[in-house]
């Protein structure tokens, strides 16, 4: 009974050594390769046909059934393969994104400036602005009272406010202020907003000068009521004149002519 168990167990280990052995194929070895990464080798197709195509198994294994298929590479890889296509085919999608996204920032760049452009945030930092307008209109931006009447008498100020003169001028400021503002501050294409600078500029400097003219009218206004009070006073020495004086005049200039 003991040799009988030993029996048995040497022929299950020796059966389970022959199962384990490696089975070395070459023809699936080959197929196995270049169907992944080797090339695609007509010589490695076995079994071969022989002499005269008679090997029995070749026909069995190629020449019945596909004769042609060791003709035809069909490496996912290979020069024509499925996935060499779809790795070019990833490589034009990859150029054809490269260029709509040089596209894109070349129109975002363009929409960038526009915006720039035509933004009232950004109008301040326009150059035309900073070299000439801002100086130009800063009188309007920063009139007050004390700009308009200080530098003038306090007489002539009173009178340009009595005559309404000053409220006029002060209100044709604010309009014309409130526009500039809007202009500055408003969305538009950057040669319509100096267009517009221009055309108030202009306006402003109307303005002024009709304000000029109105301060020298009063403070002449003023120095005609002073002399005509004083004349009224007796308050200005007045020359004696007689009929003769026009002659002696006369005589005068006869002796001191040059001919």
């Amino acid at each position: 009974m003991k040799k009988l168990r030993i029996l048995l167990t040497g022929l299950l280990f020796s059966a389970r050594l022959f199962a384990q052995s490696v089975i070395k194929d070459d023809a699936v070895d080959n197929q196995s390769q270049r169907m992944v990464f080797q090339q695609w080798n007509q010589n490695n197709f076995y079994p071969h046909p022989g002499f005269l195509h008679t090997n029995p198994y070749y026909w069995l294994v190629w020449g019945l059934f596909d004769p042609n298929y060791h003709k035809t590479d069909l490496r996912p890889l290979s020069p024509t393969g499925p996935q060499t296509q779809r790795l070019a085919l990833v490589a034009a999608m990859d150029n054809t994104d490269d260029r709509y996204k040089l596209q894109s920032d070349t129109l975002r760049t363009t929409a960038l400036s526009q915006i720039a452009s035509q933004s009232g945030l950004l109008s301040d930092a326009d150059p035309l602005w900073l070299l000439y307008y801002r100086q130009q209109f800063s009188p309007l931006l920063n009139y007050s009272p004390a700009t308009l009447l200080g530098p003038l008498p306090p007489k002539v100020s009173a009178a340009l406010l009595s005559d309404g003169m000053y409220g006029w001028y002060s209100s044709e400021l604010s309009m014309l202020k409130e526009r500039l503002n809007g202009a500055r501050t408003t969305n538009m294409d950057r040669g319509s907003r100096i267009m517009a600078y221009y055309r108030m500029l202009r306006d402003y400097e109307r303005l002024s000068g009709v304000w000029a003219v109105r301060v020298s009218a009063a403070q002449m206004t003023l120095n005609m009521q002073a002399a005509q009070k004083q004349v009224t006073l007796s308050t200005t020495p007045v020359t004696t004149w007689t009929p003769g004086s026009d002659v002696q005049i006369a005589n005068k200039v006869l002796l001191n002519a040059k001919y």
